[in-house]
């Protein structure tokens, strides 16, 4: 039977070390950021349209592309990348990457990947490592265990935020066989992805919750991204499956 991993990928272990490192001094450096789909979380959106300084509209006209096709539940957002030939990350610069402290949970992750499947109230984790013919990291001297690399990667804030969407994406309708309309297609962007938009929304009344808000979500309304976030997860759960809890 064939492995149901990509190819140069697999399992891994929470307990088990491999050896990696990644800094300037490696001589692939930035191969990792070329010639890939970086698919983008909210999160990850959030992040980085705070560090360019722009709203969640302009940074979803300048550097994300949304596909959708037969066969996908959800619609995915992917960075957009500079035509060189080489399909290069936008925010790549022969220094490195130049959103470094706010780069996505694809790029802090690597090599390795992280799977989460939700039973009831809790999640279980499985972990991967990918291994690259072109990536020389793993000649470095370092080694360390998966959760042992996110941590020091940052990704604790990343995950938390990204669970939470398996309340929506691993919801038992869905795996029911449910499937979104076109314009509840649309309504998964804009409360997810286009934040900013989806609090003028509320704000002038176009959008309602069917209970009141909490003190956090009207903290949201008032300029919190992070709750904005969790709020437009609840009305997506309210709009599809009619769920209202907090």
């Amino acid at each position: 039977m064939p492995s149901p991993l990509p190819d140069h990928c697999q399992p891994l272990a929470a307990e088990e070390t491999f050896r990696f490192a990644c800094h300037p001094g490696v001589a692939c450096f930035t191969e990792c950021c070329r010639q890939l789909d970086l698919a983008l979380t909210p999160h990850d959106a959030l992040r980085l349209k705070k560090r360019l300084g722009l709203d969640s509209g302009s940074f979803l006209e300048q550097y994300v592309i949304v596909a959708w096709e037969e066969g996908m539940t959800f619609p995915a957002c992917f960075l957009t990348m500079v035509d060189d030939g080489r399909a290069s990350c936008v925010f790549l610069t022969k220094q490195g990457c130049s959103v470094y402290a706010d780069r996505p949970a694809a790029c802090r992750a690597y090599p390795a990947g992280r799977g989460v499947m939700r039973r009831g109230s809790q999640l279980e984790e499985c972990f991967v490592l990918l291994r690259e013919p072109h990536c020389l990291g793993f000649a470095e001297e370092q080694t360390q265990t998966a959760p042992e690399y996110f941590r020091a990667q940052g990704l604790e804030e990343y995950n938390r935020a990204n669970d939470q969407l398996l309340r929506l994406h691993q919801h038992p309708r869905i795996q029911d066989g449910f499937r979104l309309s076109q314009s509840q297609l649309d309504q998964y962007i804009m409360a997810l992805y286009n934040l900013d938009f989806f609090r003028q929304e509320i704000a002038d009344g176009r959008i309602k919750m069917h209970r009141p808000l909490t003190t956090l979500e009207l903290r949201a309304l008032a300029g919190d991204d992070e709750e904005l976030l969790l709020l437009g997860l609840r009305w997506l759960l309210q709009e599809y499956f009619n769920e209202t809890a907090r």
